[in-house]
């Protein structure tokens, strides 16, 4: 099964994924990766984790997940962890709400402003990826523009494209863009994702995933 985390960079809300033998314990699969914290490739990119070992969830009634967080001396920081927890937790079909500590129950849209404005959900860091790439995500960016590049070991920029949000300024919407390379050999590389900005033409709210490139042309 492929497990979709949620971890912090800057202050914000990343997500990461792993591919881990099925189970019913999904809630204490994710609890526990969360914990665990990001892989060496994924540390690399700033990545890191909030959540404590030894968080479960004591219970799911109704769509709710109740569970109890070690208090933390700085609000934002414990905002951040409570935010890694809903967000990774309602991903799977049996939780649509969390309640943290006997508070009122909260979900996605609760910690919605702790995304930045572009999300890169495929591929993650340390992928080998192949050509064509589908870079997949959510963004809201100035009409709904999401642009992607692909540089290859040396920086040099080896592919582009572009594609169209589902949301546009304002909103956040999905996005999908498709991009093909061509290299002669196995090489680490970098997708970057960006908004072009409307005031200058710069690369702005940049996201780079750092990579492996198959050969492809």
């Amino acid at each position: 099964m492929i497990v979709e985390l949620w971890f912090v960079r800057a202050g914000q809300l990343v997500p990461t994924r792993r591919a881990r033998p099925a189970t019913v314990a999904t809630s204490r699969l994710a609890l526990t990766e969360l914990a665990a914290g990001p892989t060496p490739a994924e540390a690399a990119t700033g990545l890191t984790t909030l959540v404590p070992a030894g968080v479960e969830v004591t219970r799911i009634t109704d769509g709710v997940a109740t569970l109890r967080l070690p208090s933390a001396d700085d609000p934002a920081q414990r905002r951040l962890r409570e935010a890694q927890v809903v967000w990774t937790l309602t991903q799977f079909p049996t939780v649509r709400q969390v309640r943290v500590d006997d508070a009122a129950p909260v979900d996605r849209t609760d910690y919605a402003d702790l995304l930045p404005p572009i999300v890169v959900t495929g591929p993650i860091p340390g992928d080998r990826v192949s050509t064509p790439l589908i870079v997949t995500g959510t963004a809201t960016v100035f009409e709904a523009t999401v642009s992607v590049r692909v540089l290859d070991a040396a920086g040099r920029e080896v592919a582009t494209g572009f594609g169209t949000a589902s949301c546009g300024s304002g909103c956040r919407g999905g996005y999908r863009v498709v991009v093909g390379w061509r290299v002669a050999r196995e090489q680490r590389g970098t997708v970057e994702v960006y908004e072009v900005s409307a005031r200058d033409g710069s690369r702005i709210n940049a996201v780079a995933v750092p990579v492996i490139l198959a050969p492809g042309g």
